[in-house]
């Protein structure tokens, strides 16, 4: 089993990171069926050559590339192409999910006879534009070295880390440490302002240090600047990927009080207006 350029490949959702991953493969010359909720979202890529998918037809495309907001979301999907699955296909789902959701489909999949692999990304919307994310997979090892010509379009490394819902887990863990850490970024940023620190300055001063990480280095310029557009994380997405950690977490039991104060934060930075904002605008939460 290999996936080349002669699979046709069926994408479903078009919003900020699977537009762009769509446009990668078009653009390396793979045959793309796209599909969203809100339709018109697939325009640029049928300009750039990919065709309409009717998810009726979903048995018509061996892979099978979701990325998609949340778990609701791609439940909702998945019961949609669910009657019309076949035997041997292969859904890879991009999507960051929580571990219960992803091992729930992964079976449904399974009584199908198709293939789930869970490869939530990290990267952000530049890594999906460059083909520099980073995947973590979980699921069968073969079938994610046959998705090798489809990964190395998007990502920059592939890492299988286990078994179904593994992928998932590592995701929640980055998400943890880039969420929280956002919020910390922000504190530091609001406490170097008032002690009368060019807020401008701190990115470089600190670059290559101990505190020093690639969010420090998109965060803290914009905050500095108070530059929130465009918007690279959305609030919501890291609050509802914080959460799939604290709530890991608690199955496991296992108590991360970090995390749980930075998802308090988070939580109530979005209910105060801001769930689609850029998660730079944190440091109006911690700076009012």
């Amino acid at each position: 089993m290999q996936f080349d350029h002669d699979s046709k490949i069926a994408f479903l959702g078009m919003g900020l990171m699977g537009s762009r991953m769509a446009t990668r493969l078009l653009k390396a010359g793979f045959q793309v069926a796209v599909w969203n909720r809100t339709a018109s979202a697939c325009d640029p890529l049928f300009a750039l050559g990919a065709t309409p998918l009717s998810l009726d037809q979903i048995a018509n495309y061996p892979v099978i590339l979701t990325c998609l907001a949340d778990d609701a979301a791609v439940q909702s999907v998945f019961e949609q192409i669910q009657p019309n699955l076949a035997a041997g296909q292969v859904i890879v789902d991009f999507s960051s999910l929580s571990v219960h959701q992803t091992k729930t489909l992964a079976e449904k999949a399974q009584a199908k006879q198709a293939i789930w692999i869970d490869s939530p990304v990290s990267g952000g919307t530049a890594g999906a534009e460059q083909g520099t994310l980073v995947i973590f997979a979980g699921g069968d090892a073969e079938t994610i070295t046959a998705l090798d010509p489809i990964y190395k379009v998007l990502s920059q490394r592939v890492t299988r880390m286990g078994d179904t819902g593994t992928g998932q887990a590592t995701k929640i863990c980055n998400q943890l440490i880039v969420a929280a850490n956002s919020t910390l970024i922000a504190e530091a940023v609001a406490l170097a302002d008032r002690a009368g620190v060019d807020t401008a300055l701190l990115a470089p001063a600190l670059a290559g240090g101990f505190a020093d990480s690639k969010p420090f280095q998109i965060l803290a310029p914009r905050m500095a600047s108070q530059t929130f557009e465009p918007v690279q994380w959305k609030v919501q997405t890291l609050s509802k990927d914080l959460n799939n950690a604290v709530q890991l977490a608690a199955t496991l039991s296992l108590d991360i009080p970090v995390a749980s104060q930075a998802l308090s934060q988070l939580k109530a930075h979005q209910q105060d207006g801001f769930a689609e904002a850029d998660l730079a605008t944190v440091i109006k939460h911690v700076d009012h």
